[in-house]
């Protein structure tokens, strides 16, 4: 499922528009990923929590030329999935 099915989707389902759902869901990921940015959780009951996880520094290979290159910490986005999520899909 893409963006533009997602909001299709959730047009039928809350009875909007398909802009205002655009609108809705664009607003939604916004504010999870500024809460992100900030170093917050965003726990959703039910579906899952968002999280920050820090990845730390490591020696990696260059592909090409088999080479060791030096790979510098970073910040990655996280997704554990919820219960309720988890149960659904089984």
């Amino acid at each position: 499922m893409n963006k533009a099915e997602l909001i299709d989707a959730i047009a039928d389902s809350a009875d909007l528009s398909k802009a205002a759902a655009g609108r809705s869901l664009d607003a939604a990921i916004e504010a999870i990923t500024k809460a992100l940015k900030k170093g917050d959780t965003v726990t959703l009951v039910g579906f899952g929590t968002f999280s920050v996880r820090k990845r730390a520094a490591r020696m990696g290979r260059n592909p090409r030329t088999g080479d060791a290159i030096k790979i510098k910490a970073s910040k990655v986005p996280g997704f554990k999935a919820g219960k309720a999520l988890k149960d659904a899909i089984n």
